[in-house]
């Protein structure tokens, strides 16, 4: 069976704890994604969209934590800034956020998760090699929504030079830290048995 790098470091043996053990993650996972996220640097003054921690700590936490766990934490962080928590960006929070430039990648931050983490459960994330790729895919996926729902505020037209081509260096080094990271913490774990 393969299970992802919290299974292999946190599980519970008592199935009754299962339930708070996975509840713990999912919440600790969104509260890393809005740490994360306070981490910005304002982009070129023509760009609607900063740069974050964000796309690193939502690859991290789906591949740490798997699918459904990856996408739930986000799913959570989601819905803690839409509620009004200060979660997003610069303590930003309501669903006006959602609905703004951002709001293509923040949505589509739940599927990168989800992504991430179903390679991850396949043992993608013991390698070097593949948990790039795994993380490179997850990008791929964020950037399809980001770039889309960017599109139609800006014009599809301004989407590229507005929401990646200056995004593409930053992301590379979040994917590098990123990739060397899940590796490595497999290597210092001690087998399951």
């Amino acid at each position: 069976m393969v299970y992802t790098y919290a299974d292999q470091i946190f599980r519970p043996q008592d199935r009754d704890r299962t339930w708070l053990y996975n509840t713990l993650l999912i919440l600790g996972g969104s509260l890393f994604i809005a740490g994360a996220a306070q981490i910005a640097i304002p982009l070129l003054p023509f760009s609607p969209v900063p740069i974050t921690g964000q796309t690193f700590a939502v690859l991290l936490v789906g591949a740490a934590l798997g699918s459904k766990r990856g996408a739930l934490c986000v799913l959570t962080y989601l819905t803690q800034g839409a509620v009004g928590l200060p979660v997003f960006t610069g303590a930003g929070a309501g669903i006006a956020t959602l609905a703004g430039p951002t709001g293509g990648y923040l949505i589509g931050f739940m599927f990168a998760a989800y992504l991430t983490g179903w390679l991850a459960e396949r043992g993608w994330d013991r390698r070097l090699q593949t948990n790039f790729l795994a993380m490179l895919l997850g990008n791929l996926v964020l950037y399809t929504f980001g770039l889309a729902w960017l599109g139609v505020l800006v014009g599809y037209d301004k989407v590229l030079a507005l929401g990646l081509w200056p995004f593409i260096p930053g992301d590379l080094l979040k994917l590098a830290i990123a990739t060397g990271l899940l590796p490595f913490a497999w290597k210092l774990a001690r087998p399951r048995g």
